[in-house]
């Protein structure tokens, strides 16, 4: 073991780190402060914080009563076994870091030992695996960041024969694989993989460091570099491409990196000034609509619940109205205890502010000007009330992408009336011989019922699949509570059969909403088939209207601008024994014919029972 009692990194390494961030150098990072455990994420000086917040805030001391419910559950669970599941281990690894976490967090704010043994056993459960399944890398980065946090805030009361064994498997099964060029692709990734794997490897360096020291800070400089690649994404305005899911997994993991840099160094190394980065919050916070479902578009599964980077964004920027959501869930004590396996972060990162008089924002609508671009739209925060619409544009070829351009969830008054199915579990797909995660256009990824149009609230052509190079942008939109709304052209998703497409969606009057289409066809005529996708049921369908049913409340769907038009539903029974069933939904649209070298505008309202439209809004949506 190396004595770093008076080591500080050199001045030549901080200018080549500084220069590589464009960021001023420092001109010492001490790493006598490594010297002491515990050094992640939460300090010995910072338990009397928590401790204090405990007695002072119920709302927060019921979240640390459901994490010490589940560390007694865990204390007379059998300890993690390494199973594979299709190609990974993943699986294991998230248990191991909500077990680790959990019971280390116990163990440091009670003070009793039998969450210290147990959570010992763990970590030498998992240190005895052959290895951490480095051919899928997400499974070494998260049992990486899990035994590195066990390791370091378990240190003091580890026995040494312990700590031999726990920090030789960070460095053998963690740290030394990610140097192999077989298992580090991720170094290039621009999404989750990057700050996922980057995050957990570093946590790993930080806890071993006096072990090997060479080892981790080439681990930690490679990672400040390297992790700026997926960050530069979120520009310009914080949109995360991956949505709703993918950003709770992501930009955690990515708030955790630079909570530890801040935490050990002072500094972050310039990472929170990458453009958009922190009003990625945001963007988040607009996902979930009133009716407490998020935009699940792309590869999202449903509720979240609470989300500890959230806390951690509003009090870097001093804004209690991020937290408006989350205050919901605290209140309603959705911790999502047995599933969210970093929830003791959102205790560490609870600041000062006063969760119970977070207010809602003030604005009402966002839109991303980034990949995958979409249009968020509301008239009121609170839940059960007012009007939500998700309007997503971008392109099926972003990662876990959908062919879902023009697609739109809705929201009125607390009940979803256009959905998304979002995401389907990997393996069983895996399983079943797809190879999903090939982007082209003849893809078996598009051959999944819920990853291509046909499922989703937009149109298909043809009986045609969307490009999937296609990218659809926001053309133009407005904030105005009168006529809300966005536009983008879709063009690019159906080039092979429409010379233009656009589609405008808006909220008018606060009241009600509208769907606007405008196509051009070419050389061909094209059957052209609108769909929207809903958990309403149908109570009745007469030529060009047709009324849903859901929760006691009605929905009237118009159709206007097609003479002859014949509403109609279609099943979401799954077409193939692969499909995921999607129960309680239906498809209900309608299919027109438009001729050659033609144009056809036409709109589609939603309209809540008991509201009249006393104007038609103008289709064209150049007036808009």
């Amino acid at each position: 073991m190396k004595d770093i009692t008076y080591r500080k990194i050199s001045l030549a390494l901080i200018a080549v780190i500084s220069l590589a961030l464009n960021v001023r150098a420092q001109t010492t990072i001490d790493t006598t402060k490594l010297r002491q455990h515990p050094r992640l994420l939460m300090l010995k000086k910072d338990e009397a914080q928590i401790k204090a917040l405990l007695k002072q805030d119920t709302l927060w001391l019921n979240v640390h009563k459901s994490i010490i419910t589940e560390c007694e559950d865990m204390l007379t669970a059998k300890v993690q076994e390494r199973i594979v599941t299709g190609r990974r281990l993943l699986s294991v690894s998230r248990e191991a870091l909500r077990r680790i976490f959990f019971l280390s967090y116990a163990w440091r704010i009670t003070n009793e030992d039998k969450y210290l043994k147990r959570a010992e056993e763990e970590m030498l459960a998992v240190s005895s695996f052959t290895d951490w399944n480095p051919s899928h890398f997400l499974d070494v980065a998260e049992m990486s960041l899990a035994v590195a946090i066990g390791y370091d805030w378990l240190y003091n009361g580890l026995s040494p024969k312990s700590r031999t064994i726990i920090s030789e498997a960070i460095i053998t099964k963690g740290l030394e694989p990610s140097l192999n060029s077989k298992y580090n692709s991720w170094l290039q990734a621009t999404n989750n993989w990057n700050q996922v794997c980057n995050t957990g490897l570093s946590y790993g360096a930080i806890a071993i460091y006096e072990r090997n020291s060479s080892l981790a800070e080439n681990i930690l400089n490679r990672a400040i570099t390297t992790i700026q690649k997926p960050m530069k994404e979120y520009a310009p305005d914080g949109g995360y491409k991956e949505g709703y899911s993918y950003w709770g997994y992501g930009t955690s993991f990515n708030v955790f990196f630079i909570s530890a840099m801040e935490k050990l160094f002072g500094t972050d190394f310039g990472l929170k000034s990458q453009p958009g980065f922190m009003n990625t919050g945001t963007f988040y916070e607009f996902l979930t609509g009133p009716s407490g479902i998020p935009f699940n578009y792309s590869d999202a599964g449903g509720i979240e619940g609470l989300q500890p980077a959230m806390f951690w964004f509003a009090n870097q920027l001093n804004d209690p109205s991020l937290l408006f959501v989350e205050k919901t869930y605290l209140q309603t004590k959705k911790f999502n205890a047995k599933s969210n396996r970093i929830l003791p972060a959102a205790i560490i990162w609870a600041g000062t502010i006063n969760i119970s008089a977070a207010k809602p924002p003030v604005n009402k609508m966002w839109q991303g000007k980034g990949a995958n671009q979409v249009a968020i739209m509301r008239t009121d925060w609170r839940r059960q009330k007012g009007i939500f619409v998700g309007f997503k544009g971008g392109s099926p070829s972003e990662s876990h992408g959908h062919m879902d351009v023009g697609s739109f969830v809705a929201d009125f008054e607390g009940n979803r009336w256009s959905a998304d199915l979002g995401m389907e579990q990997y393996n069983s797909l895996e399983s079943a011989g797809l190879s999903i995660w090939e982007m082209g256009q003849n893809s078996q990824r598009w051959d999944v019922f819920r990853y291509a149009n046909f499922s989703h609230s937009t149109l298909t052509v043809n009986g045609h699949k969307q490009d999937v190079k296609g990218e659809a942008k926001i053309t133009k939109s407005s904030d105005k509570p009168k006529f809300m709304y966005a536009v983008m052209d879709i063009t690019p998703a159906y080039k092979e059969d429409l010379q233009k497409a656009e589609r405008g969606v808006a909220i008018v009057n606060n009241e009600y909403m509208l769907i606007s289409d405008e196509v051009e066809t070419g050389s061909k005529e094209c059957v052209i088939r609108w769909a929207m996708l809903t958990p309403a049921g149908v109570a009745s369908i007469k030529d060009n209207e047709l009324i849903l049913k859901q929760n006691g409340k009605q929905m009237h769907l118009r159709v206007e601008g097609i003479e002859g038009v014949k509403l109609q539903s279609w099943s979401t029974a799954p077409p193939h024994s692969y499909d995921a069933a999607n129960p309680g939904t239906v498809l209900v649209g309608f299919e027109t014919k438009v001729k050659a070298n033609s144009k056809k505008a036409f709109n589609v309202y939603l309209i809540p029972a008991g509201i009249k439209i006393s104007k038609t809004t103008p289709a064209l949506l150049s007036k808009w």
